[in-house]
């Protein structure tokens, strides 16, 4: 939020020679995040005078409209005849009074002007606007003074547009909606400077009248409990924007567009309630405040027709919704520069978590909708009313109704009972309950004399400390954030200043290094890494269509998610219970920018929901949860095993002048989880991979992975289906492990190194072709016996002299003995043996006995 510190003088006494510094730590202090002070005297370098636009010459012949301008200075550029400019904005017309930086001053930016030749003219200097000059962000066109402005050509342009100024750019924080407003600033200053403050919002305000303004009925009284609104007839609708307040509006970053629309942007930087202005006569029939129906629509004001959803609240006529409650009004009611006569202000309250749902389904964050969502004071409906209506009568003239509506469903605060030590037990430092009373009370709290207690700590003694003393607090309407003691704690905190609390911090306990999850989880991520792997860290939101994409059965376990209940986006509002889903969609975003060849992985959290577990208990803020409590919340939060996955696409090897590369596949994918599982030490005689069905792989290319004959997770190619409704390339290949099935790391021994020569032997077995390669491995490890050192298969054949099928797997078998060298005869007679338990558990006989 962007504020001058002259507006906020008007509400609050601050000395009048504070240095900015002291201005932005006070800030600071009151917990306010400030992301600049701006000087604007300083920003604008040379002469920035008023200047009159004499001549208008239209050039032709260029991409863009260009205009050569001769503006009258005065004596501003020492000779008094008109400067010559050219400029490309189309918004002001001849006699109209503009503002004019001449050569050698320089811009925001260090943006120097100069005089020099363009588009075939002489141009010395430039009309400015608001942008240029630093005093917003609206770039559409130049800055022209009002009639109401009595400055002359060559006069100091910067007492005109603000730029003697000081401008505030705070960052709001979501638990203080209050702050988004002159009024809700004012007041902090005034606590930090213990000056007065004068509250815009006490103003007198008539009250609703028995006849109502206009026929209104709100249906829903839980998503706007309170709506007001007034009528004034016979407005000029050729009157303009006073420029102090179109000043205003533009150092706040709002863009003027008309008086009754400016005067409610006005109102809303004000007072912090955000209104609306109607076209009365555009109007059909009675209002109606309800929520929408799925699949209604509503051209908003921006101009983008928007299919509204149940949860969506509208206002409508007997035409169908006008406005998009609460975000931004529709194009049918709005008010028309130069048309409009009668203006229905409205003033109303509503609910924030429903604001900034809709908000974010629609991706329209407004400063009406930033306000709503942070909580708006619900008693300042009719001030807001009563302001703006007398705005628009003293500039624009018109009659105001007498009738006034307010409909009023607000409930009043609930009070809060607060212990008077708390705020002492809780931070460390004393805090007399005086002092918390007063404290409260500068906040706007209603503070009463509630029951006594029994203190908590038996070691606290004394009336100073308040022990056995409870406050019932009531906190201010427009303080929508106080609703715990714990929130009251920290506003005497807050108030009574962060430095005042010590920092203690507490001894850290001696380290005992990293968990075996930890250590396992680091082994894994770098055993991918250093085969070429690169991690990501994709979003574990997922959309409802994901589980079909991937083809899962209707009694896949993977189908139930847990669903959010406020999703960054209403596209993707469930929690992934595979890490595929969101690591391909990386994988296809990967390629849509360009890259080929890719191998991605991803380490993290699933979530599969508890069902029948019921919702969590209600825990507040005051007090620590007790054991069960905590027992019974765990109950319900889902399931989060962690799982590895990695996805490929294109060649693994890459071709070049060494030959040909070659395309990753599913046995890529399938090495992948070998190497995952040797990395969390599993042992390979503790692995094994078998064939198996499971979306979404393709049935004849996917394979199991067990360990101790439990299944700990799947590899393999894609299924043709689900790479195309992914939209991936062919022979696209996945695996994915569930790392907290995997048995603890088994103490592994030294190895024994032997320093005798090995006895290589190969060894060629035909098998039935559904028999896996692993079980003849197994096999042969089985029956060679202890002087087998390794086993690898090198070689696979089929062919029409093996039969059909049947297939030839070739070893080659390493045999070793520790405390001697192998005779010829050893050796061959452990071959043999690996060769009979082959052939005695799957059939297998020796290629060409």
């Amino acid at each position: 939020m962007r504020v001058s510190v002259s507006w906020l003088r008007e509400y609050v006494d601050l000395p009048a020679d504070l240095p900015t510094g002291d201005l932005e730590q006070a800030l600071v202090d009151l917990g306010i995040e400030v992301e600049s002070v701006v000087d604007l005297a300083a920003s604008v370098t040379g002469q920035l005078v008023v200047g009159e636009v004499r001549e208008i010459e239209e050039l032709t012949g260029f991409k863009k409209p260009i205009r050569f301008c001769r503006v009258d200075v005065g004596a501003a550029n020492g000779t008094g005849e008109p400067q010559e400019i050219v400029c490309g904005a189309r918004n002001f017309a001849v006699g109209d009074r503009v503002v004019v930086i001449l050569p050698g001053g320089v811009l925001p930016g260090g943006f120097a002007i100069g005089a020099r030749k363009t588009y075939g003219h002489n141009s010395a200097g430039m009309i400015c606007s608001a942008k240029e000059l630093g005093l917003g962000d609206d770039h559409s066109g130049i800055i022209v003074l009002g009639p109401d402005v009595t400055a002359k050509p060559g006069d100091d342009a910067r007492p005109v547009v603000g730029l003697d100024d000081v401008v505030l750019d705070l960052e709001i924080t979501p638990d203080r909606g209050y702050a988004l407003s002159l009024r809700g600033l004012a007041r902090e200053l005034s606590h930090a400077f213990e000056v007065p403050l004068r509250d815009p919002a006490l103003t007198p305000a008539p009250g609703g009248t028995e006849t109502p303004a206009y026929p209104v009925e709100v249906r829903d009284p839980v998503g706007c409990d309170r709506f007001t609104a007034r009528l004034v007839r016979g407005v000029d609708p050729t009157a303009p924007t006073p420029s102090w307040m179109a000043q205003r509006l533009v150092t706040a970053g709002i863009r003027s567009i008309s008086l009754p629309v400016d005067i409610t942007n006005y109102v809303m930087l004000e007072l912090g309630q955000p209104m609306h202005a109607f076209d009365a006569d555009r109007i059909v029939g009675p209002l109606v405040v309800r929520r929408a129906e799925a699949g209604e629509k509503l051209t908003t004001l921006d101009g983008v027709n928007r299919v509204l959803t149940a949860d969506d609240m509208v206002i409508c006529d007997d035409t169908g919704p006008i406005s998009l409650a609460a975000v931004m009004g529709g194009e049918t009611s709005e008010v028309v520069t130069g048309g409009t006569t009668n203006v229905l202000f409205e003033a109303a309250h509503w609910d924030p978590a429903m604001v900034g749902r809709t908000a974010r389904r629609h991706k329209l964050f407004s400063e009406a909708a930033k306000r709503w969502e942070r909580g708006v004071d619900p008693a300042v409906a009719l001030v807001a009313l009563e302001r703006a209506v007398r705005l628009l009568t003293e500039h624009g003239g018109g009659t105001p109704s007498a009738e006034i509506l307010d409909i009023d469903h607000v409930r009043p605060r609930t009070p809060i009972s607060l212990p008077a030590d708390l705020p002492t037990r809780r931070v460390g430092v004393e805090y007399p309950p005086a002092r918390v009373v007063a404290l409260l009370e500068r906040v706007g709290c209603t503070v009463a004399q509630g029951a006594d207690r029994l203190s908590e700590d038996p070691g606290a003694v004394g009336v100073a400390s308040g022990v056995g003393t409870v406050l019932s607090v009531t906190p201010p309407t427009w303080r929508p954030d106080l609703t715990d003691p714990a929130d009251l704690v920290e506003e005497v905190v807050r108030l009574d200043g962060y430095d005042k609390v010590p920092s203690v911090l507490p001894t850290a306990p001696p380290g005992r290094g990293l968990t075996p999850r930890q250590r396992r989880r680091r082994a894994v991520a770098d055993s991918l890494a250093e085969r070429g792997y690169v991690e990501v860290l994709a979003h574990p939101f997922v959309s409802p269509e994901l589980a079909d994409q991937l083809g899962l059965p209707a009694d896949d376990p993977r189908r139930p998610a847990v669903r959010l209940a406020n999703p960054l986006s209403e596209e993707e509002p469930l929690l992934r219970t595979t890490l595929l889903g969101p690591l391909l969609g990386t994988l296809k975003r990967n390629l849509g920018r360009g890259h080929r060849d890719l191998a991605l992985y991803e380490i993290g959290a699933v979530f599969h929901p508890r069902v029948g577990a019921g919702s969590p208990p209600a825990m507040g803020v005051d007090r620590r949860p007790t054991d069960e409590e905590f027992a019974a919340a765990d109950a319900v939060v889902p399931a989060q095993p962690v799982h590895v996955a990695v996805v490929l696409a294109g060649d693994i090897d890459p071709a070049g002048w060494w030959g040909p590369g070659r395309q990753a596949g599913w046995a890529d994918a399938i090495e992948a989880a070998r190497d995952v599982l040797a990395a969390a030490g599993i042992p390979d005689e503790r692995v094994e991979v078998r064939a198996a069905e499971h979306a979404p792989w393709h049935p004849g290319r996917c394979a199991e992975l067990r360990v101790d004959d439990a299944v700990v997770g799947h590899a393999g190619e894609l299924h043709p289906a689900v790479v195309a409704a992914l939209e991936l390339p062919r022979r696209t290949s996945a695996m994915e492990l569930n790392l907290d099935t995997l048995p603890p790391t088994p103490v592994t021994p030294a190895p024994t190194v032997s320093g005798f020569p090995p006895a290589l032997i190969d060894v060629a077995l035909v098998v039935d072709d559904s028999v896996p390669a692993e079980q003849v491995r197994r096999a042969l490890e089985a029956g060679a016996g202890e002087l087998l050192e390794d086993v690898r298969l090198f070689d696979v054949y089929s062919g029409a002299q093996l039969g059909e099928g049947r297939r030839s797997l070739a070893y080659k078998l390493t045999f070793r003995a520790p405390d001697r060298t192998l005779t010829v005869e050893e050796a061959v007679a452990a071959r043999d043996a690996a060769v009979a338990v082959a052939t005695e558990r799957l059939g297998a006989t020796l290629r060409g006995a």
